[in-house]
């Protein structure tokens, strides 16, 4: 895949061309002269090159065929803070901690992020012994390091990379020699003009916090001398009665192959061969080598939608006699998107975009979170919060919640690195690289529906956002191109969907939405978050009126939304609380906008986005309040216009078993009656003598579908504690979410204000988070991710105590994890 600097290849090759793509500011000959170019000085050296010893001959001393094989490296690394010969082989490293990858530099808290914490230039080491590996080309593929980092083997540069968020590869072929290598990466994660930050040493002028560190997965890739760098699969008249599949793909060559090379493509679905094609290429030169095959006769193909994902597995091997063989793996699926100025339309059907924007930033770790934990998240905002779009905002995200997007039906906005400002040529540049590279990586991805060219809120550049979009048609002509625009008009826009950040709420106090802009395809980006009203978040310690109130906003906006087809959705802001310093003035740091908290814990607001599903599929009753009579914020109960959100076509509610009637719709309907399921309102002014029950009955064709009991007395209260899998895998990097809260008697959260909860753990698992964590300061529940630890397997039993509410745990099975050889 394509990277700032192109594969990392060896100084013993050329550069390709992509490589080539800034005109040189990119290289693989270190990342000193690159963060040079960009104004920084003291920028990291790779304290020399060292020449320890001879690396093998290539390609004399392999023997051959080779079959390309790939290794997980997220094991067995060395980290610290970066000093002089650090990553130089013989630097005595018994200092540096043992860590397991994905990593952030340093330990989290879920409030009050310091950007001094890992404004720092840090090295990980790892040892490869090369005695295995003297047959073909060796990789080593990082999926992501923030922000900048420099790839050494045996203290000789194989490569480096500008950005956190996109792929790139280091070739480490012919610095290897037989026994022991040393693989060392200086990651420098300080505040350097690298988008999507283009203010030096200014973290805050970036809304979203970015932590370092080697935050995604790593693997080693054993290849032939010739093989597939690049597959893209382009599905094409794919709602005709003959769809078919176009197929680009390179070759990357170390030396002419002597025989002719044989690429060989294979559709499948899940139970048969659909399809297969081959071609033959009599001479393929040394570099690299574009070619398309065509896959055609398809049959009957499924269509892939957010309400069936259907997915096929397409498998492209080169085989070169004398070399060896090579295959590459894609999933893809036949979807047509369209954006109109009538709206959205999937294949040929009228589609409402109802959906919510993403960070990927979790408590603790940063961004550093397992394949388990992002793949949650695309989970999440599908199956709970029914969503069919997510925005990747404002970067590209980790490739297992893409993954995991594909597999679910969740459509994406993926949009390149940046917010609010433009830096200067140099800068303009790595955005131009990134495009490409988001590009390159998620092309054949049925869930990316449009890409985002032009960086968040950004003021025009015509000449950057025309090179762009016009980088993106030529890599990628089926998706159109956007950007989200803080200023309504088209008079400062360059791309195909007019995108709008929409926060408006009028004096009455109801939200309100712009109308379409005429003759273009409008889509809102943005709407709801924080900015309004005063005060700025939605916290578990504020008042259930304004929890409340974010649900009220949330449902209003998307009601207007599905009110007026040219509009082709809404994508609100956002679904996860993130780390911030613009989320001041409080001190903690966090952007309270989600509609789940940063624990991914579903807020009030979350109730208008739960019952959003066909009730034969689950039906659904949420109140969007709490049953605490005891609550001061709350004298006379929940109130006069209570809202319940609910599929059901009949509510009853009961206090203390009298019934206190229906619930009734809302009598504005143009508030909430555009929504395929609004939310009704009930009458809970009550007397606060004696602590009465509520009970919530959700009926549908007359037959009762659904319960909601709430008790008001708190002497039932207890602490409740839940993990997300039964299961994790013993390699030290999986991960689940333990989650403990302050519940009634019947199982409903509870806000509680005081205390600490305090951990334990026993068996082969360690915690991640706050122990003990701040239980009132947080308002009444809180989490911590349990991680395995490296070759360990068995039982893992996590406990928590609060001083009121008690005991409560929960026990994971780690099962082992599957070793390979490189032998």
């Amino acid at each position: 895949m394509g990277s700032p600097t192109g594969k990392g290849t060896a100084r013993s090759r050329e550069p390709s061309r992509r490589t080539l793509l800034l005109g040189g500011l990119a290289g693989t000959a270190g990342a000193a002269a690159i963060l040079l170019a960009l104004g920084r000085d003291g920028a990291v050296q790779p304290d020399g090159d060292s020449d320890d010893g001879p690396a093998w001959e290539h390609p004399a001393a392999r023997t051959y065929p080779v079959t390309s094989r790939t290794f997980p490296f997220n094991a067995g690394w060395l980290f610290g803070e970066h000093t002089p010969g650090s990553g130089q082989p013989g630097f005595d490293s018994r200092h540096l901690d043992s860590v397991t990858l994905p990593h952030c530099v340093t330990q989290l808290s879920w409030q009050k992020w310091d950007p001094a914490a890992w404004e720092r230039v840090w090295v990980y080491r790892k040892t490869l012994d090369g005695t295995p590996l003297r047959n073909g080309r060796v990789l080593l593929d990082f999926d992501g390091v923030m922000v900048n980092a420099t790839v050494l083997v045996n203290g000789r540069t194989a490569a480096s990379h500008m950005g956190g968020y996109l792929p790139f590869s280091a070739e480490l072929t012919s610095f290897l020699r037989p026994g022991d290598n040393v693989v060392a990466v200086l990651v420098d994660a300080r505040c350097v003009p690298v988008p999507p930050q283009a203010i030096m040493d200014d973290p805050h002028s970036v809304d979203f916090l970015q932590p370092g560190g080697i935050y995604r997965d790593v693997r080693l890739r054993l290849v032939p001398d010739t093989y597939l760098s690049d597959v893209y699969a382009q599905p094409v008249n794919v709602l005709s009665a003959s769809p078919s599949v176009d197929i680009q793909y390179t070759l990357d060559a170390a030396g002419a192959p002597i025989a002719p090379v044989r690429i060989t493509a294979e559709l499948a679905g899940r139970d048969r061969t659909v399809a297969t094609a081959t071609r033959t290429l009599s001479e393929v030169p040394a570099g690299e080598t574009a070619a398309t095959l065509s896959l055609g006769d398809l049959g009957d193909i499924e269509l892939w939608s957010p309400t069936s994902p259907k997915l096929y597995s397409l498998t492209m091997t080169m085989t070169a006699p004398g070399i060896g063989t090579h295959s590459v793996h894609q999933r893809i699926g036949f979807r047509e998107a369209h954006f109109r100025d009538d709206g959205f339309f999937l294949n040929g059907e009228r589609l409402k975009i109802f959906g919510l924007d993403r960070h990927q930033l979790f408590p603790y770790t940063g961004m550093a979170m397992p394949a388990r934990v992002q793949r949650r998240d695309a989970e999440i905002i599908k199956n709970d919060l029914n969503c069919n779009m997510v925005r990747c905002s404002h970067y590209p995200q980790s490739p297992h919640f893409l993954d995991a997007c594909d597999e679910l039906g969740v459509m994406v906005w993926e949009e390149a690195p940046g917010w609010h400002h433009i830096g200067e040529a140099a800068w303009q540049d790595i955005v131009l690289q990134n495009v490409h590279d988001m590009v390159v990586r998620d092309r054949s991805r049925p869930s990316v529906i449009i890409w985002g060219t032009r960086l968040n809120e950004t003021r025009d550049y015509p000449g950057l956002y025309r090179r762009t979009r016009r980088l993106a048609q030529d890599l990628d002509g089926t998706r159109p191109s956007t950007g989200a625009m803080d200023r309504y008009s088209t008079e400062f826009w360059n791309e195909d969907v007019f995108s709008f950040n929409d926060y408006h709420l009028t004096r009455s106090g109801h939200y309100q939405l712009k109308p379409p802009l005429p003759g273009v395809p409008y889509l809102v980006s943005e709407s709801v978050g924080v900015e309004l009203p005063r005060p700025r978040h939605y916290r578990w310690t504020d008042p259930p009126a304004l929890l409340a109130r974010q649900a009220v906003y949330h449902a209003q906006a998307h009601d207007i939304a599905h009110s007026d087809p040219r509009y082709a959705g809404l994508l609100a802001w956002c679904a996860f609380d993130y780390a911030s310093q613009q989320g001041q003035p409080w001190g903690q740091n966090v952007k309270w906008a989600g509609v789940a908290d940063g624990f991914r814990v579903a807020k009030p607001a979350a109730a208008i986005y739960l019952s959003q599903v066909d009730p034969r599929v689950r039906p659904v009753v949420v109140p969007v309040f709490f049953w605490d009579l005891a609550d001061t914020d709350s004298p006379d109960g929940p109130g006069p216009d209570a809202m319940l959100a609910s599929n059901c076509e009949q509510v009853e509610v009961f206090i203390g078993g009298d019934h206190a009637g229906p619930a009734r719709p809302v009598l504005e309907a143009e508030l909430y009656g555009h929504l395929t399921y609004p939310p009704t309102l009930v009458d809970l002014v009550i007397n606060r003598d004696g602590h009465p029950d509520l009970r919530i009955e959700g009926y549908v064709d007359g037959r009762r579908v659904a319960v909601v009991q709430m008790s008001s007395d708190p002497a039932g209260d207890r602490l409740a504690m839940a993990a997300d899998d039964a299961q994790i895998a013993g390699d030290g990097s999986d991960a689940t979410r333990v989650v403990f809260r302050a519940v009634d008697a019947y199982g409903n959260q509870r806000r509680y204000a005081s205390g600490e909860v305090r951990l334990q753990v026993t068996g082969p698992g360690e915690l991640i988070g706050d122990n003990p964590f701040a239980f009132g300061e947080y308002g009444g529940l809180g989490a911590v991710w349990l991680r395995s630890l490296p070759g360990r397997s068995g039982r893992v039993t996590v406990s928590a105590e609060h001083p009121q509410l008690g005991r409560a745990r929960v026990t994971v099975s780690v099962a082992t994890a599957g070793r390979q050889s490189l032998d």
